[in-house]
């Protein structure tokens, strides 16, 4: 056999099992794509309805159990959270909802790659503007007034993150659709002095009722910070370490956070933990399994969060006193508001 005949039989057993493999991967997709939307035996029932954000005493959410609703916001009564589910038709990665404003950070389907965008929705879901957002979709918050909406998303190709993410954090006035696309623009101060680093990030957004005052997290040389921002002197301060993901109580007054606390496995650093923005006390939750998500205050007393579950994610709260104890609220959700 001659070189060149030899190299063409190469190339030809090369493109087929290119070709084999291509194949078996797209079937396989398939297939879990349609597994996904057939409902799993014992799972909640699921039913379609109309859902608005005007209703009251009602939990709303993105439900992750197996069947045709997956992915759509759904909603249950607060007082009945593991009942039938009525769901929406509207499917969100993330959201986040408050006084008749929703957002939902969704994905849009290409042919070669998926992009993402921010919509703000109405009371009765209806999609009021959407933004294009530069990553995949992390957390989501709208202030209390319904007028502010934050988006976190992350991002790659920044040159000084490495292995490691980056991310992007951006608010819209959802009434002026003045929109602040990256804190990074932001004033700095850090332990009292003016800051500037290559490496900031931001993340969580959580809102005060003024619609001018937030709280998110800042990283920058390996540490994270809890911030105030102020979005009319366009300012970042540092009030301490150690922060993620923060969660402004309904009375203003506390934060609830995950903290990498000492001790704990790389993989599953955080902990549950409430800081008193006043006193700054600071109290660790009863919950001592590794959150890794943005709390939502179900009410003055109480918080809710998500851990992986076997559908994705479930949702449990605990006290936020530090006493009790945890207890699941329901299986396959995720991105809580309590309307």
């Amino acid at each position: 056999m001659t070189r060149p005949r030899s190299r063409l039989l190469v190339l030809l057993c090369a493109v087929t099992v290119l070709a084999v493999v291509a194949t078996a991967s797209v079937l396989h997709a398939a297939a879990r794509s349609d597994r996904l939307d057939v409902a799993k035996p014992g799972g909640p029932v699921v039913t379609t309805g109309r859902i608005t954000l005007a209703d009251q005493h009602r939990m709303i959410f993105r439900n992750m159990a197996w069947g045709p609703h997956r992915d759509e916001l759904t909603t249950v009564p607060v007082t009945a959270p593991t009942g039938a589910r009525t769901a929406s038709g509207v499917k969100c990665l993330r959201f986040y909802a408050a006084s008749g404003t929703g957002v939902c950070l969704q994905a849009v389907h290409g042919a070669l790659q998926d992009t993402y965008r921010a919509t703000i929705l109405d009371r009765s879901l209806k999609e009021k503007a959407h933004y294009p957002i530069p990553g995949i979709p992390s957390r989501a918050r709208v202030s209390p007034s319904g007028r502010l909406a934050a988006w976190t998303v992350f991002v790659g190709g920044d040159s000084y993150a490495g292995t490691n993410f980056s991310t992007r954090a951006a608010i819209l006035d959802t009434r002026t659709g003045k929109l602040v696309p990256s804190l990074e623009d932001f004033a700095i101060r850090k332990d009292g002095r003016p800051y500037r680093a290559a490496d900031v990030n931001f993340w969580g957004v959580t809102f005060a009722s003024d619609d001018r005052h937030f709280y998110a997290t800042l990283a920058t040389k390996g540490r994270t910070y809890l911030i105030r921002g102020d979005l009319e002197d366009r300012t970042l301060t540092t009030l301490r370490t150690n922060v993620e993901c923060p969660s402004l109580s309904p009375d203003g007054t506390r934060i609830a956070y995950k903290s990498r606390d000492e001790g704990l496995p790389a993989d599953a650093p955080w902990r549950l933990h409430v800081l008193d923005l006043g006193t700054l006390a600071d109290h660790p939750l009863a919950e001592t399994r590794s959150v890794d998500d943005q709390a939502v205050w179900k009410d003055d007393t109480t918080v809710t969060y998500a851990l992986p579950g076997d559908f994705g994610a479930d949702l449990y709260e605990v006290p936020a006193d530090g006493s009790g104890r945890p207890h699941p609220v329901m299986t396959a959700a995720v991105s809580p508001a309590y309307l």
